[in-house]
This record gives structure tokens, C-alpha cells and sequence, in this order.
């Protein structure tokens, strides 16, 4: 049966995603590399090191570790700078709802997301209260495609993975969910998360009716 719900942040929760690409442009601009959304795109769900490896690769280039370091610290301070702009408001459609709806229901949520600043993201959004656990990029040490983050969230709810859904917006997440043996929704477009054992375009039409409608079987 299913007793618990994870969410990955960026893309399910709220939209980080612009302040994410104008932080890797502002970066990528000073360095002289190029820098679209295509390549922004092949970030989602990724480690801020593994993303500016993908930089790197995209523009034929290479840099010894220790600058690689300094260069995702100095992104993640612009992007840590934008988030003080953020605001309860900033909710995707339908996310406050559903988490607000798991909570009435009594089921166990945890965030599982790849982001080091996700306690950041969820005090501007004035959303601790909704998760019973935190899991993010400081919680383990293999981001996804591995299912690390997800199972220590299940290990933290004292659930196992087959009694976890969880939510994602990255190729690279609903990967870890599989992997981990969980259930999955995916949020986004078929060529992205096809694989996904139930998607939505959205948010707003993920609702806990239609998400209990399909896993009909794994709800008492």
C-alpha cells in the first residue's frame, strides 16, 4: 500500500529552473562560453559539478577540478542571491494543493531533490511544514540517476520503496526512482518522462483523485 509521497523541488514544487539557466548564463557569459536552454535543458536533475561538466564538454574545453569548484560556487552564489526574491507565491499550480491534501490524508512526505539550497528554497516558500523529511544534495553523496536520495528518503519515513510515489520533472529522477524500486509520477512532456509509471503535463492535473485513480491497487 502506499503510505508515503517524495518530491523532487526544482520543476514539481516550484520553478527554480529560470533563475537556475540566468545564473548558468551570467556564468557562462563571463567565461566566453556558449550557453543556450538546449544546453540548460541536459542540466535538469543534475549535480551543479556534473552541470558544469556538461558546460565544459559542450565547448570543447577542460579545467583542473579545483577551478571547476570555485566556478559551481560562483554560479550557486548568484543563483542563492536570486532566491531572496522568492515567495509563498511561487508555488507551481496545483503543488500547494496536493501537498496541503497528502497532509490532510495522514501520509508521509519527504523531499527528494539534488539541490544544496532546498532548505533555502522551502523557507521562501514557507514549506517545511508539509514534509516530515528533507533529503538534498547534502543528504548523500550519489545524485540521481542513482536512487540514493530517494531511498534515504524512504529509509527516513521507515517506508519501503514500493510504498513511496514519487514526483519528478527529470529524465534523470524518474531513472532513480525505477532503480530504487519506487512508483513514479513524471511532470512534464512525454519525450522527457515516457517512461514514467504515470505522467502529467502539469502540476495543476496531478491531483491525489487522479494519482489514487491510477494506482488504484496500491490505495486501501
Amino acid at each position: 500500500m502506499i503510505k508515503g509521497f517524495i518530491f523532487d523541488l526544482d520543476g514539481v514544487i516550484t520553478d527554480t529552473a529560470e533563475l537556475h539557466y540566468e545564473a548558468w548564463k551570467s556564468l557562462a557569459d563571463e567565461m566566453g562560453w556558449k550557453f543556450d536552454r538546449d544546453v540548460n535543458d541536459k542540466l535538469r536533475g543534475i549535480s551543479r559539478m556534473d552541470s558544469i561538466k556538461v558546460i565544459l564538454d559542450h565547448n570543447k574545453t577542460a579545467l583542473e577540478e579545483s577551478k571547476l569548484e570555485e566556478l559551481a560556487t560562483k554560479k550557486n552564489d548568484i543563483y542563492v542571491a536570486s532566491l531572496d526574491h522568492m515567495t509563498p507565491e511561487d508555488y507551481l499550480p496545483g503543488a500547494k494543493e496536493l501537498l496541503t491534501h497528502l497532509r490532510a490524508e495522514g501520509f508521509s512526505v519527504a523531499l527528494g531533490s539534488a539541490s544544496k539550497n532546498a532548505i533555502k528554497v522551502l523557507q521562501q516558500l514557507n514549506a517545511n511544514g508539509y514534509f516530515d523529511v528533507i533529503g538534498d544534495g547534502n543528504s548523500v553523496s550519489k545524485s540521481k540517476p542513482a536512487p540514493d536520495i530517494f531511498l534515504y528518503g524512504s529509509e527516513k519515513m521507515s517506508l519501503q520503496p514500493d510504498e513511496c510515489i514519487v514526483f519528478e520533472d527529470a529524465e534523470s529522477g524518474i531513472d532513480a526512482a525505477k532503480a530504487g524500486g519506487f512508483h513514479s509520477v513524471g511532470i512534464g512532456p512525454e519525450d522527457r518522462l515516457g517512461h514514467a509509471d504515470l505522467r502529467f503535463d502539469t502540476m495543476a492535473e496531478a491531483t491525489l483523485f487522479e494519482v489514487k485513480a491510477h494506482f488504484k491497487e496500491l490505495f486501501s
